[in-house]
C-alpha cells in the first residue's frame, strides 16, 4: 500500500499537480506514513524525477515552476505533521538568491528538500542582499547559510557575503554553501565558500556534511 502512495506521490509532482500532491499527502498520513518517510520516499524522487528532465530539455521552465509549487504544497502539509521537536534536528538553514538575481527555483527545489531531510529553514527568497543575509543568520541562529546565484552577473554576491563573514568576524560562526547554474567547485574554493552544490540532492549531502565537521 506505501508503494502505491509513494507512486502517486512521485506521479503528483511529475504532472505538477497542487491539488493532487495535498490530497496524496493527507492520504499518506491518515495511513501513518511516517511524515518525513512520505517525503523522502514519495515526493522527492518525483522532484528529483522533474530536475533530471529538466536538465536534459525535457522539462522546461513552466513545468519545473508548477512541479516546484505542488511540492510546496505537500511539504507544507506534511511538515505540520511532524510533532514539534521531530524532524527540525539536523540544523538551521537560511537561504536566497543574491542581490540582482530574481531567478529562483532551483532554489524552491533546495528549500522543499531540505525540509524534508528534517533541516529547519528560512527562505530569503530572492534578490537578497549581503547585509540581509548576514542579518537574517544572526537572528535565525543558522549553522549554514546558502546563497543561489543563477546569472554570471550577479555570482560576485557570493564572493561579497564571504568578504562580509570574514570583515565582521562571524566567518567561524556561519558555515556557507552555494550553488547556481554558473557556480562550480573551483568558484566556491576562490571566494571562500565551505561547500558547493550542483543541485538539489547534493545540496542536502553538503549540508549534512557540513554540520558534522
Amino acid at each position: 500500500m506505501n508503494k502505491e502512495i509513494f507512486e502517486s506521490a512521485a506521479d503528483a509532482i511529475l504532472r505538477g499537480d497542487p491539488e493532487k500532491a495535498a490530497e496524496v499527502a493527507r492520504k499518506g498520513l491518515g495511513e501513518g506514513i511516517d511524515p518525513l518517510t512520505l517525503i523522502s520516499d514519495g515526493f522527492v524522487p518525483g522532484i528529483n524525477k522533474v530536475g533530471d528532465m529538466f536538465e536534459c530539455g525535457q522539462l522546461f521552465l513552466p513545468e519545473l515552476v508548477k512541479a516546484a509549487n505542488a511540492m510546496q504544497r505537500a511539504t507544507d502539509i506534511v511538515n505540520a505533521a511532524i510533532p514539534e521537536g521531530e524532524g527540525q534536528t539536523r540544523g538551521r538553514i537560511i537561504i536566497g538568491t543574491v542581490e540582482g538575481d530574481v531567478h529562483d527555483i532551483g532554489k524552491t527545489i533546495v528549500v522543499s528538500l531540505m525540509k524534508a531531510n528534517g533541516f529547519e529553514v528560512m527562505d530569503l527568497g530572492r534578490d537578497v542582499s549581503t547585509d540581509r543575509f548576514v542579518e537574517a543568520a544572526e537572528q535565525f541562529n543558522a549553522d549554514i547559510i546558502g546563497t543561489s546565484a543563477l546569472l554570471t552577473t550577479t555570482m560576485e554576491g557570493q564572493r561579497r557575503l564571504e568578504y562580509k563573514l570574514k570583515e565582521t568576524g562571524l566567518k567561524k560562526r556561519f558555515k556557507t554553501m552555494v550553488g547556481g547554474a554558473p557556480i562550480t567547485q573551483r568558484w566556491a574554493k576562490r571566494i571562500g565558500a565551505d561547500a558547493f552544490a550542483e543541485n538539489a540532492s547534493e545540496a542536502v549531502k553538503q549540508a549534512k556534511a557540513l554540520l558534522e565537521t
